[in-house]
């Protein structure tokens, strides 16, 4: 990627793309009045991502998913200064604006991928590169996915040229009933993690059920060993995150008043400082869970609790408990026929997706995969056609929300990216045919509107430093 994007930065004398100064988000604390001492920052490791330049940019005479379900045959797009400016069939072209004749092409909004390992489980796959599961106890919720980010990983650049995928959230494993946090990121390279967070981005918390927390804590001899003994661990997890919260709930507002002494601020714990986010509202939750009943339990602990499961994952069984997820507001982020690698994978069906849609629930696709990340489009097409097969008829511009708009709901970034809405980040994916077919590849792809990879430019063939020199550089087939 270096070779590519550093060109761009020489074009504007390379300080354009220096990364800026961390800016404190709005979570960061204050400090308090008196003599008490400030309360510790909501937001250490701020992002520091700073778009690519770009150009304007109006792309004519193409089919357009618009990501929201809507479809404009024989349509243009028109981006500028990172944002999506206008879509529709006439569009007149600004002065100076580059002009893409797509004749016989699509565009869509970017891909989004809402359950990714890359750079925590990078390329090669070896034992010193392998960071994504803290399997040292079942409640890890204190350790943060960014943390792992290798941003060399050779997979973020294919998942770009091969995928179209424009922002992924990165999870931690699902060794443990609390994996700890995840991150989403913009797929651009930077020589940092924190160059590739996606700005304002809510971070999430990966927690799992079923058959991996026993496996991997029963085979030590220790609690969790079975499924009820998840359910307890889980329980007395949230008993004591709760409790963290009422201490610090109860200091700040004495900071608030102005009466708080510095006797008076909790003692910090990383893990329940997650834990609490998720309490207040702050962290989403991604939920590794595949069968229907634990699903259907995790759903009453959340209401016992007071937290909200943002999407369960993987949901090989979310079908049969469609209505259920839809009346609780919670997404099934899941694959298109993955099936059968392990007990609770076993009662999986083709048509999981389009059953989930047809109920009027959230649903979208993701990998868990660094090769299934690059062909997110065609696993669309798989379960799209599983559907017709059985009768239900999804459009294909519908189909499309599955990878887009869908995931950036669930990640809490829809106000800003996942659709080809005026406004908009201007993440765009010129294919060279239906992106629903096996034929086809992306062509371009822009992130906030500057062209990130080209296919018909061998200069923009993204590269990163990791695989310079090495066989095989650059390689997108």
């Amino acid at each position: 990627m270096k070779r590519v994007w550093m060109t761009a930065c020489a074009a504007l004398a390379l300080n354009a793309c220096a990364q800026t100064p961390p800016v404190k988000s709005a979570s960061a604390a204050t400090p308090a009045k008196g003599d008490a001492k400030p309360t510790f920052d909501r937001d250490p490791y701020p992002s520091t991502y700073r778009a690519y330049p770009g150009v304007p940019t109006l792309v004519t005479n193409v089919t357009i998913y618009d990501g929201e379900g809507g479809r404009i045959d024989n349509g243009s797009v028109l981006f500028a200064d990172g944002k999506v400016v206008e879509v529709g069939q006439t569009i007149a072209a600004p002065a100076g604006a580059t002009v893409i004749d797509g004749r016989g092409k699509w565009v869509t909004p970017g891909v989004i991928d809402i359950h990714s390992h890359l750079g925590d489980y990078p390329s090669p796959s070896v034992q010193a590169l392998s960071d994504g599961n803290e399997a040292t106890g079942p409640v890890r919720a204190e350790v943060w996915a960014e943390h792992s980010v290798w941003p060399q990983d050779p997979g973020f650049s294919r998942a770009l040229a091969n995928g179209g995928v424009t922002t992924l959230q990165i999870l931690p494993g699902s060794a443990n009933l609390f994996g700890g946090r995840g991150v989403t990121l913009k797929n651009v390279y930077a020589r940092t993690a924190q160059g590739m967070k996606f700005p304002g981005a809510p971070y999430s918390l990966k927690m799992a059920c079923g058959e991996n927390p026993k496996r991997v804590y029963g085979s030590k001899g220790q609690l969790p060993q079975t499924r009820m003994g998840n359910m307890a661990l889980d329980r007395q997890t949230w008993i004591d995150a709760s409790e963290y919260k009422r201490k610090w709930d109860a200091y700040e507002k004495k900071v608030q008043d102005g009466t708080a002494k510095p006797a008076d601020q909790p003692g910090r714990n990383l893990r329940n400082e997650t834990l609490m986010g998720v309490l207040n509202g702050e962290i989403t939750v991604q939920n590794h869970c595949y069968r229907a009943d634990e699903m259907a339990q995790v759903i009453d602990m959340s209401k016992e609790f007071g937290y909200k499961v943002t999407a369960f994952h993987h949901a090989i069984e979310a079908y049969k408990i469609a209505d259920l997820l839809k009346a609780n507001g919670i997404c099934a982020a899941v694959w298109a026929d993955w099936y059968g690698f392990k007990m609770e994978g076993y009662d999986a069906v083709n048509e999981n997706l389009p059953l989930l849609q047809k109920a009027g629930a959230c649903a979208m696709i993701h990998s868990d995969d660094p090769n299934g990340i690059q062909r997110l489009n065609q696993e669309v097409a798989k379960t799209l056609a599983d559907g017709r097969r059985m009768g239900i008829v999804i459009p294909d511009e519908v189909a499309w929300e599955w990878l887009s708009i869908n995931p950036a709901r669930a990640m809490g970034i829809a106000d800003r990216t996942g659709s080809l809405k005026p406004g908009k980040m201007a993440d765009v994916v010129l294919w060279n045919g239906n992106p629903l077919s096996v034929y086809t590849r992306p062509e371009k792809v822009w992130i906030d509107g500057a062209l990130m990879y080209d296919a018909m430019d061998p200069r923009r063939r993204p590269v990163s430093d990791f695989e310079l020199g090495q066989p095989g550089e650059g390689d997108v087939k």
